[in-house]
Formats: structure tokens, C-alpha cells, sequence
């Protein structure tokens, strides 16, 4: 975070597009690692069925930032000329600032697993550390990096699924944030009330996540949340291809946000509650959302301004076929896939993983490890 700050302030100090686009690349370089790593962070806190609706509530805040964003950057452009400098130049100052301070306190305030946690007195640091035993994590004990996880991790189906999974969300996401202005601009709303009227999608998307967060925590369906929120989103950018009005041109806004948003913190939470091990959830994590940021480069092209005629046709179509096609049946072809992975665990035809192994050599087989008489709930969450 505080590397990310620094060059966000640095962006604001630029004095040509080289020096601005040279700033950008460092700028992603600093901020690759945050999104997975805060996720990966909290996983190793708090149980399975605990950690949903934690993942929801912090990447909500993707959406608010997304309703407040443009206003609060309006707001800070009214600086334009203080200090000789353009309005553009402040916002990336103040912004970048905000975050170095608080890279800064979070090195006293973030600890990386419950027991290294000194804020935490030895009953408390004790009774985190009981529950995740008790959930039969790996962050329960201090485990050692091997690069067996990492290659486990390549090897597991479950983390190239999950991408897929999730780069059918998260393509979605970045072409809807990037351009919902622009949507609603061309629906005949000046910018400052495009802007405006880009804040109530948002919000909804907002309590969705949380809402589905917590119910993906309860029933352990996170497969059946992704599949009904997916179909949500796909009936969004369905209405926005053939909608002839301004109104349900709107209201298809909605419902694609609905679709998307709850869909990256579930998918996270899918991918993180079916893989075991420290090492391995965190390459896991890093391939998942690494790959579907990535995707970023296709989302940010499809939305021309040539294609204002066509209302943008081919914008809304290629969001709908990463939602039908990546999103949706890739989540479909988890749930199912996983189902079948269940059955034959509780059939005991998997037994043989653990058969002779001490239980040292069944804790380093990670998720694999959960099968009779080592049985937790299979894999959490079809």
C-alpha cells in the first residue's frame, strides 16, 4: 500500500503522458498483490463458513468507492490551480497521500497468522487459533513454504476452473465500472447526472454482495449463489442489447451490477473455502485473480466511441458472453463437478489417499486430506 501511495503521488507530479503512462505501469506493479493478498489474509482468520460475508464486506467497498469515486474526484478537481497545479494533479496527490498513511499504521496493525498476533492476549490468541483447528485449517499451525504447494496448486483442476470462474466475473466488472458513466451518458444524461445516476446501481450491487455473502455462508451453496446471481447479470446486459428506451436501458444497469459484483467476493471465498493449505490457498488465490485481472485489457476496449450509433451493441454482447460463457457455466460446471467429487469421498473411494499415511503425511496433503475417517464437510460449498 505505501509503494502504491508513493506512485500515485508521484502520478500527480508528472509533466507528460510518458512520465504519467510510466507512473501507471509501477502504479499496477504496487497494486497487483493487495486485492488477493487482504483476501488470502483473511482466510487464514476466520473459518470456512465465516469468511464469506467477511470477503463480501470489504469488497463491497469496491462498490461504494465506485458510486463515490467520480463525486469525490469532481469535488478535488475544484482545486484546480492551488499550488499551481491542475485539478487532475491533486486528486492523484491527496489520494496517494491518504493511502501511504495508512500503509503506514497497518504495519502495526496487520499480523500475518493468529499466531504471531501480539494485539491478542494468550487466551484470546489461543481460543483463534482452537477454532481453526477445529475448522481443520493449516493457519491453525505454522506451516513452512515448500514448493510442493505451489505445484499442488498448478495441479489442482479446481484453481483453473475457479479463474475461469472468476475472469467471467471480473471482465464483467471492469468493463461495467469503466464505462457505466458513459452507458448512462448515452442514454441522454449530461455527465454530472450521468455520474449521479451511476451511484444507485452501485449501492444496490453493494448490499447484494453482503447479502449473498452471508447466505453463501449459512447453506454452503457458494456454487448455486454464483449460478442464480450470474443469470441476474446475463438478463442485465440482455435488456441493454435490445432495450429501444432510456428506462430499461437503466434498469438493465441494475440488474447488471447485480450480477457481478457478489460474484468476485463468492467466487473468492469458493475457490478459498475448497483449497487447503496456507501456501497453497495463497498461489491458488494469486492465479485466480491475477488471471482474471488480466482480463482488464480486453474490458477497457470494448466500449468504443465508434459504436455510439450501435448503442454499443458489441460492449454489451461481449460482457454477456463473459457472464453466459465463463461466469455462469463455468460456475455451473463447478457445482456439479465438485457434487461428483463429494460422492465418491463419501463413498470411500478416495480413502486410499490417507490409507498408511502418519498424520503429518495427511496434513500436507491439504484439501485432499478431508476424506473418511478425516471427514470435515468434503469440499465446503458444492
Amino acid at each position: 500500500m505505501v509503494l502504491w501511495g508513493i506512485v500515485m503521488t508521484l502520478m500527480g507530479v508528472t509533466k507528460n503522458f510518458s512520465g504519467l503512462a510510466a507512473a501507471r505501469w509501477f502504479l499496477g506493479l504496487a497494486e497487483a498483490g493487495l486485492f488477493p493478498g487482504i483476501n488470502y489474509y483473511l482466510s487464514c482468520w476466520y473459518k470456512r463458513s465465516e469468511f464469506g460475508i467477511r470477503a463480501a464486506i470489504f469488497f463491497s467497498a469496491a462498490a461504494v468507492s465506485g458510486s463515490f469515486g467520480g463525486l469525490l474526484a469532481a469535488a478535488i478537481a475544484q482545486m484546480d490551480g492551488v499550488g499551481g497545479a491542475w485539478g487532475w494533479q491533486w486528486i492523484f496527490i491527496l489520494e496517494g497521500i491518504a493511502t501511504v498513511l495508512i500503509g503506514v499504521a497497518s504495519f502495526w496493525m496487520v499480523y500475518d497468522f493468529p499466531d504471531e498476533a501480539t494485539f491478542l492476549s494468550d487466551a484470546d490468541r489461543q481460543r483463534v487459533i482452537r477454532r481453526l483447528k477445529a475448522d481443520q485449517q493449516s493457519s491453525a499451525e505454522h506451516e513452512e513454504f515448500k514448493m510442493s504447494y505451489f505445484w499442488a496448486s498448478v495441479k489442482d483442476w479446481k484453481t483453473w476452473n475457479s479463474a475461469i470462474i472468476y475472469m467471467g466475473a471480473d471482465g464483467a466488472l471492469y468493463a461495467f465500472s469503466l464505462f457505466l458513466p458513459t452507458i448512462i451518458n448515452e442514454l441522454g444524461y449530461t455527465s454530472t447526472k450521468a455520474q449521479l445516476l451511476s451511484v444507485p446501481p452501485y449501492a444496490a450491487a453493494c448490499m447484494l454482495t453482503v447479502i449473498i455473502g452471508y447466505v453463501a455462508d449459512r447453506t454452503k451453496q457458494r456454487g448455486l449463489c454464483n449460478i442464480g446471481v450470474a443469470i441476474i447479470g446475463a438478463i442485465g446486459f440482455s435488456m441493454l442489447l435490445s432495450a429501444s428506451s432510456p428506462g430499461l436501458s437503466y434498469a438493465g444497469t441494475f440488474l447488471g451490477a447485480l450480477g457481478i459484483y457478489p460474484c468476485i467476493a463468492n467466487t473468492i471465498s469458493w475457490a478459498s473455502n475448497n483449497t487447503e493449505g496456507v501456501y497453497k490457498r495463497g498461489v491458488t488465490l494469486g492465479f485466480v485473480i491475477g488471471w482474471g485481472n488480466l482480463n482488464g485489457v480486453v474490458s477497457s476496449n470494448i466500449y468504443r466511441s465508434s459504436d455510439k450509433k450501435t448503442h454499443y451493441k458489441i460492449g454489451h454482447g461481449v460482457v454477456l458472453s463473459y457472464l453466459v460463457l465463463f461466469l455462469l457455466i463455468g460456475s455451473i460446471v463447478q457445482h456439479l463437478a465438485l457434487r461428483r467429487e463429494n460422492a465418491k469421498r463419501r463413498s470411500g473411494a478416495r480413502d486410499v489417499w490417507v490409507e498408511g499415511k502418519s498424520e503429518e503425511e495427511i496434513e500436507l496433503l491439504g484439501d485432499k486430506r478431508f476424506v473418511l475417517p478425516y471427514l470435515r464437510s468434503l469440499l465446503e460449498t458444492y
